[in-house]
């Protein structure tokens, strides 16, 4: 630890990693909680694969083309954008299953990114390393628009919080208040876009899902109240996040993959430790805040 600290100390990549992680929790936080009370973890990985096709497009462009100006995150936002809405309405309007449709965007998210990879030179190190990550090389930039991605999802609570946690946890119930369900549905998915294609730096599109969703899903074993669970969420991340960093300077690890094998061990602990039987009781997250 007593290295790792050191390291944070004298080197400017290993300030900005532990403050990426900062950054990112507050959006797995607030965004995490919504998806996993929701349940549309399975969406938002359907969204997390598809940014592999426009950041395979962008690397293309920038480097077959010579569009140097359109960095990857920019194919990326756009693809996890465009996913989101084309997710959000086969999910609401198709007659198809909604599993399937979802499968299908993915794949064709993910071919269609390995296929522009290939036609790039060089593009098999571009592909490892959008896939899984690497959080040490998080840059400056990127801290600002983790910082701006923090104040839209903060503020777009704030206003929708009671509209949000009604289409959360129970769409008759908010279209009887008049509440435009399909249409918050479609913004909570756009934000959960925004928040994918700001974890890809950190933690790569195979494991982000994990981040956005673990932490949230473990506050969401004790807490009592929507609100409460966004927090506890935010701060689970921070833990693990900033343990996982620590974790893997010394021996050299992956730190984007440590840090969700904390997280993934920390979740199935507290699984069984709180399962009928275990030591701690399932206090469920109630319906509607008092």
């Amino acid at each position: 630890m007593n290295e790792f600290m050191r390291a944070v100390a004298e080197y400017t990549f290993m300030r900005n990693a532990l403050l990426s992680g900062l950054l990112a929790s507050v959006a797995c936080g607030v965004v995490g909680t919504l998806v996993v009370v929701r349940r549309i973890a399975f969406i938002a990985g359907g969204i997390a694969h598809c940014v592999l096709g426009g950041i395979g497009a962008a690397v293309y462009l920038q480097t077959v083309r010579g569009w140097q100006w359109f960095d990857p995150l920019y194919g990326a936002l756009l693809s996890a954008l465009l996913a989101a809405v084309v997710i959000g309405i086969v999910s609401m309007k198709a007659k198809e299953r909604t599993d399937t449709v979802i499968g299908a965007v993915w794949a064709i998210g993910m071919a269609t990114g390995v296929l522009f990879l290939s036609r790039t030179p060089g593009y098999g190190g571009d592909l490892v390393g959008y896939l899984f990550g690497n959080i040490l090389m998080v840059r400056t930039s990127d801290l600002w628009l983790l910082g701006i991605l923090d104040l839209v999802v903060l503020v777009s609570v704030l206003i929708y919080y009671d509209q949000l946690m009604a289409v959360a946890f129970d769409e008759e119930y908010a279209r009887t208040r008049g509440i435009p369900v399909d249409l918050f549905f479609i913004g909570l998915l756009l934000l959960t876009a925004l928040t994918i294609v700001l974890l890809v730096t950190a933690v790569g599109i195979v494991m982000m899902i994990a981040l956005l969703t673990i932490p949230a899903a473990i506050a969401g074993r004790f807490a009592t109240k929507l609100s409460h669970m966004m927090i506890w969420g935010a701060i689970l991340t921070i833990v693990f996040t900033t343990t996982g960093l620590a974790l893997s300077y010394s021996p050299g690890l992956p730190a984007g993959a440590t840090v969700i094998v904390l997280s993934g061990v920390a979740y199935l602990l507290v699984v069984l430790v709180t399962a009928p039987g275990g030591r701690l009781r399932f206090l469920p997250v109630r319906r509607h805040d008092s």
